[in-house]
């Protein structure tokens, strides 16, 4: 076991600071891992403010982040796939049971014993497993990925959530040339939907509230804008979408959108909003319409989207932020202020001197 800087938040009212975590000491098939740059997701957010508490209560401290680029330093005995030196990602997930039948599919991100890159438990040290928010962290190596060098890696550190949560539903629904898509939100998960869909060569149409999105939504790939407050506009693509992908977290009207769908179109949530949807039965029933959710991707499935990302150029649209700023950027997080993510660049944690040492972990929580 050794002691690595991060960053962590003591309470849901306290702020993130500087602390020291222990990481364990390198097995035969993990991989030690030097953290370049790690995102920001909206979860975090969530997680650190206990705002899940429902579901999943948070315990403390928390060390967030499951957005991770960086640069192996050392490897297992049995490790094959990666070597010192090798530019590598880490995304929100770091175990699994791997005999499930999930599993069995490629579906790791469904396994019923998955590990969360944080907040889940731990089974090498005890207490709870510490995210990105740190210098260096130690992963078995079916859950590292390899990250294409052409890639800046501050923009591709995104791509391990916010990147996959977009890709994975637009290729299970077969997106691609001659299929008209939407994108609902244009945030950090709608941003990665446009320049995805466009890559697969769809019509992409991008519905936002806000009327001054418009150019960046041209920008980003999108054909099409609409003002989904705008109830002529709306009308005329009735009937026509064969696929819609839905990022909003907040609550809003999904009957809207099925209603723009063909006969056989689809809408998928990635956007969780706090209370449930009202959907209406004739809208699925009138067109055999389908409602869906979607949830990461497995571990192929994001390799893949990485190595797509490394052919077609393809990275989130950041805003680049030192740790020592990371409580600000969560306040400009909550007021949609960021265009489109941000990541932390972790050089800046060897500056800042940690306040504490998280030592007892089995007993924290």
């Amino acid at each position: 076991m050794y002691q690595a800087k991060a960053f962590s938040a003591a309470s849901a009212t306290s702020p993130l600071v500087a602390m020291t975590i222990p990481r364990r000491d390198l097995t035969e098939r993990d991989v030690q891992i030097e953290i370049l740059y790690c995102g920001i997701c909206h979860s975090d957010l969530h997680v650190v403010r206990n705002e899940w508490s429902s579901a999943v209560p948070t315990v403390y401290p928390v060390v967030p982040g499951h957005e991770i680029i960086g640069r192996v330093i050392k490897v297992g005995s049995a490790v094959t796939k990666y070597k010192a030196g090798d530019l590598v990602g880490v995304g929100c997930m770091v175990d699994a049971d791997r005999t499930c039948p999930q599993c069995q599919a490629g579906l790791e991100q469904f396994c019923p014993n998955m590990t969360l890159t944080y907040g889940s438990p731990d089974k090498h040290l005890g207490g709870v497993t510490y995210g990105g928010y740190s210098e260096s962290v130690i992963v078995d190596e079916h859950f590292v990925l390899h990250v294409p060098a052409v890639l800046d890696p501050a923009g591709a550190a995104p791509l391990l959530c916010a990147g996959i949560t977009t890709y994975s539903p637009l290729r299970h629904w077969g997106v691609g040339k001659e299929k008209k898509v939407g994108v609902v939100g244009l945030g950090g998960l709608g941003h990665m939907g446009v320049k995805f869909a466009h890559a697969f060569g769809a019509h992409v149409v991008v519905f936002t509230t806000s009327a001054g999105k418009k150019n960046d939504a041209l920008r980003l790939g999108a054909h099409e804008v609409v003002v989904s407050r705008d109830t002529n506009e709306m009308q005329k693509h009735a009937g026509s979408f064969d696929f819609i992908l839905d990022t909003v977290a907040a609550d809003h009207d999904i009957n809207a959108y099925l209603n723009l769908l063909r006969v056989d179109g689809a809408v998928t949530l990635v956007g969780a909003p706090p209370t449930p949807l009202a959907v209406s039965a004739f809208g699925l029933i009138m067109g055999r319409r389908t409602l869906s959710g979607s949830n990461i991707g497995g571990i192929a499935e994001t390799q893949e989207m990485l190595d797509f990302c490394g052919a077609n150029n393809i990275t989130a649209d950041v805003e680049v932020t030192a740790i020592q700023n990371v409580n600000e950027a969560y306040e400009r997080l909550l007021k949609s202020d960021v265009k489109y993510r941000f990541s932390i660049d972790m050089a800046s944690l060897k500056a800042e001197e940690p306040r504490e040492t998280a030592t007892a972990r089995a007993t924290i929580g």
